[in-house]
This record gives structure tokens, C-alpha cells and sequence, in this order.
């Protein structure tokens, strides 16, 4: 449902910011257990980070897309909405472009040197070790907490890290993840992220991992379901541009009027949140957090083909790369191979630069990068599509937000924590698959059932 037009001034029990997968959930939730609720999105569409799109006659995702085994909330939410999940194209080998040489392979591993391999081997089961070892809901109490947080990803590769093969594949690693350089992140906020993901080979796989499946029709229409069967229509086109909170209630004002709630929830990106004026409802603590998580910097992109010519060169359409403008990419094909597509990103560092670079740039990096992979047949596409995240207003960024050193220990403990009336969703306030869908869904039921438990409303939404 939606509400488009007109004036929204009106009363409810809770307010919802944001109409992405985390927002809602919140609402669904909140509607079964009684309450009313009003939904306001800035957009005019739902799904936040997750988007429709078309290339060459076929939909496409231009946000959030696959899903993994682990990612229980997200399945069953699939299910629940009646869309359907098909296997990530993976027959053949992939190509990885490593330190300037071009390799088949058909491990997700560079091929290294014998020495490199045993680094990288020992290095990963340390960063899963010390990931795993982090407390669930509160990494910041760790011990050495801050001298995990007082340093970059990047300062503890130099540190811990042999061979320069390791060191620039945990580089490609930290770009593919957060879409940021290694040395703009905190190495605790980087284990926390691995310790949410269940491993680092979880993160990066394929089968078994978090690239798993893909959704028939596109991810984005998981949304849709979920928004057509709110009670209350979502109303679009209304950001929330002042929150201010009172002993009795609290008042959003948006571009369509004012909503008076006796509850507020938050379902956006903390740097979205920090341009809303909450005058003085905020502690200074949950303020300043919001000032310090910046999103990543990432453009996804589709080019089309008149068939996958890589397959019937036992290619998957996976690639990987450290240097490459375009740095990762997957077979995009619909399943019936009338076409072929693929998907790719261009991601932290390179996608500032290429962010404003323009368009014919964009292209023509994407297409090169594609021939690098897959051969001369890459260079004439019969299509282009790409969608830069940072310059959407409402998201600055995507997959995920990220802290820097001192970040998570210092103003970490408010992520979650409500202000009054005022109560926090989002996939980075999840306590696992923060950054993917499966934690917006988590983020989503964890702030419900704080609202309904407040309320003394204690049984659980069916």
C-alpha cells in the first residue's frame, strides 16, 4: 500500500523513518501486535538499498541481491512473500587478475606462492579466531578491546601479516566487503563485521556462502510484498527532517506534515540520521556516533551481451582483481541464457574516483576491466546500466556504514541503545549479517519486540 499525495498529519503509536527491509519489518511486526503505525519513506519507492532495474529487456537488481544459507531471517522472509531463490551461476573457472597476472582457477584463492598460501591460510584462521571470540552483542568489551579499535585494518596487516600476496588480498577482501579501503577502517570494527558474517569463508564463498542464491524476479520485490501488506499505506516522498521528542510523545516533521506517535523508530543509515535536527533529544553519545559512520563507496554495474560467450570458454563470470577499476565480477544471466549479463563493482577508492569521473569513464573502465577477464568479446556490449551509491541522496553510500579507530569503544555502546521514546533499527545495528538484508530483517523484530515489551504488549507477532 501507499499514500502519495496530500497531507499526513496525523496520530499513531509509532512512527517508522525509512522504508527499507529493516523498516518494514518493524512495521509489519508492530501492525501484528496491535498497534498503529505510520511508515514514512524519503523516497518514492520502498526497499532502501535494495533496487530494481532493467538491462536489456531483463530485471536486474541494482542493490541487494544474493543471500546465503546462513541467512535464516532472509529465506523465511523470501518464503513468507512468495519469491523463489535459484543457485548464482558458478560452472566453470574463475579468472582472478592478481599482481598484474591474469589465472583460472576454480578456488576463490589467487593463485600465490606456496609460502604466500601458508600466510594467507594462517591469517585468515587468526582474523576468524579473534572474530569469533568477540562478544555478540558487545564487541567494545573485549579484551584489548581498545587496542583493537586503536588501530586500522590496514596498520594490523603491516603488523601481522608475511608475504605482500596476503597483504593485498585481504585488501581486495576489505574493499568487496565494506566497500572501503583497509586504512579507513578499524581493525575491531572489521573483526565484528567477520564475527556478524560467520567467517571470512563465509563471506566471500559462493556455494555455502553468502553468494549463494539469487532471487527469481530480483530481491527488491521481497520488499514490495512485505510493503503491500501493511495496514497503513506507506507514505512516500516524506523525509524526516526534524524529531523532536516530549514526556508524552514525540513529533516528526517531514515535507508532508507532521506525525505525533507515542514512539519513534529510526530504520536508516546512521549518516542519513545524523541530517535530521533532533534538537536536544539525542544523548551526546549516540549524536556523536552518527557523525562517525560513514557509508561505503561502491557503483554496481550490468553490462549485456548477446549470449554468455564466457561460459563456452568453461568461464563462470566470476573475476576478482587488486587493480582493476571494476574489481569484482559475477555471472548476471537470466536463466534461461537468452542473454548474458554481468554484474560487477567498482568499490572504495576507485569508486570515489569514478564516481566523479562521469558516466562515458564509468563505461568505458567497466568495459575494459570486463575484457581483461573474459577477452576481446567483452568490449561490445549490447547494454550498460550502473548505479552510483553515493551520489543517491538518500543513502551517501552503500553496502554498509563502517567506523574508523576508536569509533566502537568509545560510542559504540549507543548503537542500539533507545533514546526515550526514540528506538534504532537498520542492518548496522544487527548483531549478525550486519550490512546484508538477513540483519535489516534481525534489526527490524529485535526493535518490535523492544517497543511491544515496553508496552507490555508481550506476545509475540505470529
Amino acid at each position: 500500500m501507499s499514500e502519495q499525495a496530500g497531507s499526513i498529519d496525523r496520530r499513531v503509536d509509532v512512527a517508522v523513518v525509512g522504508a527499507g527491509m529493516a523498516g518494514l519489518k518493524t512495521a509489519l511486526e508492530l501492525e501484528a501486535r496491535g498497534l498503529t503505525v505510520c511508515l514514512l519513506e524519503a523516497r518514492d519507492r520502498v526497499g532502501g538499498r535494495l533496487k530494481p532495474g532493467h538491462i536489456a529487456g531483463h530485471k536486474i537488481d541494482n542493490g541487494g541481491q544474493w543471500v546465503g544459507p546462513q541467512q535464516k531471517l532472509l529465506l523465511a522472509e523470501a518464503e513468507a512473500q512468495g519469491v523463489e531463490k535459484f543457485d548464482q551461476y558458478r560452472q566453470g573457472k574463475s579468472v582472478l587478475d592478481f599482481k598484474g597476472k591474469l589465472s583460472h582457477s576454480r578456488s576463490d584463492v589467487p593463485k600465490m606462492p606456496f609460502v604466500s598460501l601458508l600466510d594467507l591460510q594462517r591469517t585468515v584462521s587468526k582474523l576468524d579466531a579473534l572474530a569469533f571470540s568477540l562478544p555478540a552483542t558487545a564487541p567494545w568489551s573485549v579484551k584489548n578491546a581498545v587496542g583493537l579499535d586503536g588501530q586500522t585494518f590496514e596498520t594490523w596487516i603491516q603488523a601481522n601479516v608475511w608475504t605482500e600476496q596476503t597483504r593485498e588480498f585481504l585488501r581486495m577482501v576489505t574493499r568487496s566487503l565494506l566497500c572501503c579501503e583497509p586504512k579507513h577502517v578499524s581493525f575491531l570494527y572489521f573483526l565484528e563485521y567477520v564475527r556478524g558474517g560467520e567467517g571470512l569463508d563465509v563471506l566471500l564463498g559462493v556455494k555455502g556462502g553468502a553468494q549463494e542464491a539469487k532471487f527469481r524476479g530480483g530481491a527488491h520485490q521481497i520488499t514490495e510484498k512485505m510493503a503491500a501488506r501493511l495496514k497503513s499505506p506507506v507514505v512516500y516522498e516524506a523525509p524526516a527532517r526534524a524529531v523532536t521528542q516530549h514526556d508524552t510523545h514525540v513529533e516528526i516533521v517531514t515535507d508532508r506534515g507532521t506525525v505525533t506517535a507515542d514512539r519513534a523508530v529510526i530504520a536508516i543509515p546512521p549518516t542519513l540520521a545524523s541530517r535530521i535536527n533532533f534538537a536536544n533529544s539525542l544523548p551526546v553519545m549516540r549524536d556523536h556516533l552518527m557523525q562517525r559512520m560513514p557509508m561505503g563507496t561502491v557503483i554496481k554495474v550490468h553490462v549485456a551481451y548477446d549470449k554468455p560467450f564466457w561460459r563456452d570458454k568453461g568461464l563462470s563470470g566470476m573475476g576478482a582483481s587488486d587493480l582493476l577499476p571494476c574489481n569484482v565480477f559475477f555471472d548476471q544471466s537470466p536463466e534461461d541464457a537468452s542473454c548474458g549479463i554481468l554484474v560487477g563493482f567498482i568499490d572504495a577508492d576507485a569508486a570515489a574516483e569514478y564516481s566523479i569521473a562521469g558516466d562515458n569513464s564509468r563505461r568505458q573502465a567497466v568495459i575494459d576491466s570486463a575484457t581483461q577477464f573474459f577477452g576481446a568479446e567483452a568490449k561490445n556490449p549490447i547494454d550498460y546500466v550502473d548505479n552510483d551509491w553515493m551520489s543517491e541522496e538518500w543513502s551517501k553510500g552503500c553496502y554498509v556504514a563502517h567506523m574508523a579507530p576508536g569509533v566502537m569503544t568509545t560510542f559504540g555502546e549507543a548503537l542500539r541503545e533507545p533514546c526515550g521514546r526514540i528506538h534504532w533499527a537498520g542492518t548496522e545495528t544487527a548483531t549478525q549479517w550486519q550490512g546484508y538484508m538477513d540483519g535489516a530483517l534481525q534489526s527490524g523484530i529485535r526493535v518490535a519486540a523492544e517497543i511491544a515489551e515496553q508496552r507490555g504488549l508481550r506476545i509475540a507477532a505470529e
